[in-house]
């Protein structure tokens, strides 16, 4: 039987609960799960069932509005004080994708001028709605921004999941091979694995896949020899946070493809919405790197790989120069250097 193709997604709504795509069970397990208290969407966050930060900003945005749509209390005083205590529990839970405070600041701007708590549970209700379609409606403006840079571009080279599973529909990075098969436009993706947690194994080359689009998946100590050998015309990644001069964290593993980008004089492209900038922050130095636990490192599939009393580091991303970005593109357009003006300009 051929298989049907169609862009994946992870996320779904329903009256009284969101239904995520449990992301540490792929490629093998295709499961859906409940969320339902706030407890459950801080769990699902923080143990990567649901990751990706524009997917990471939707799910708390949910969970926070869920929460508060259960708040048994007599005065709107009362509610946002349990409101900015669940608020601060979700915010905590991956320090790193600025994504997941901005959506979550999103829902308390709703309630500066409410005046019942029907109306506050409402409002915030909608709002969770209103940032999942707002989202996929960027997405697609980033994939067709990125088939504008990537043109006659083939051969492209990504890292980690910043596909459609990362976000409402079809993703940031990954958007122009969703839009492009969609289009009739091919590209041959290398994929690289991602090194500790796996996403591009696990989730890159499944999503693509699902979708119809041609990907090689790599380690990610290939990607030099794979740059030079099959001739990588472009690199494009997602990103978790970027400052106001345009450095920018992304998964662990990405300076090193930039770094060899600058090398090999391969553009090397961004590819992330609004919401993931920080203009609080003038560069990367500023941004919080979540450094994740050790089995994550001396474990694979459950089974220990390394001696168990060796120390290990093990920092969840890492922070690209700016001067090592070719370009970014967001939905309101690609910006190019100098970064600190033209992010100005389209986000600020």
């Amino acid at each position: 039987m051929a298989q049907t193709l169609t862009i994946p997604t992870s996320l779904e709504w329903h009256e009284d609960y969101l239904l995520i795509l449990d992301q540490q069970k792929l490629p093998n397990i295709v499961e859906y799960i409940k969320l339902e208290t706030i407890e459950e969407y801080y769990d699902a966050i923080i143990t990567l069932k649901v990751r990706g930060a524009p997917a990471i900003g939707i799910t708390a945005a949910y969970g926070l509005a869920q929460a508060a749509s259960r708040y048994e209390v007599n005065t709107l005083a009362e509610f946002m004080e349990l409101f900015q205590r669940d608020k601060k529990y979700l915010s905590c839970s991956r320090p790193t994708a600025v994504n997941l405070v901005w959506a979550l600041n999103r829902l308390e701007t709703e309630l500066q001028h409410i005046s019942s708590i029907n109306e506050a549970k409402t409002n915030l209700i909608h709002t969770a709605i209103q940032l999942h379609a707002e989202d996929e409606a960027v997405c697609r403006l980033i994939g067709e921004y990125g088939l504008s840079v990537l043109k006659e571009k083939q051969k492209v080279m990504t890292i980690c999941n910043a596909g459609s599973i990362a976000t409402s529909k079809y993703g940031t990075a990954l958007a122009p091979f969703h839009l492009g098969r969609e289009k009739g436009k091919a590209f041959q993706v290398y994929a690289c694995e991602t090194r500790p947690v796996l996403q591009g194994a696990r989730l890159t080359a499944w999503e693509l896949q699902q979708s119809g689009v041609d990907v090689t998946l790599i380690t990610d100590s290939m990607a030099a020899h794979t740059m030079k050998e099959k001739g990588v015309e472009a690199v494009i990644v997602g990103a978790d946070r970027i400052a106001r001069n345009g450095d920018t964290a992304n998964k662990i593993g990405t300076s090193m493809l930039a770094i060899l980008c600058k090398h090999f004089d391969i553009p090397f492209y961004v590819a992330a919405p609004s919401s993931t900038f920080d203009l609080s922050i003038q560069s990367g130095n500023e941004i919080p790197i979540e450094e994740r636990n050790r089995e994550e490192i001396t474990t694979l599939g459950g089974t220990l790989i390394a001696p168990e009393n060796v120390p290990v580091y093990n920092p969840a991303f890492d922070v690209t120069s700016h001067e090592l970005i070719t370009g970014i593109i967001t939905e309101n357009g690609v910006l190019y250097p100098n970064f600190e003006e033209s992010i100005q300009q389209a986000i600020g």
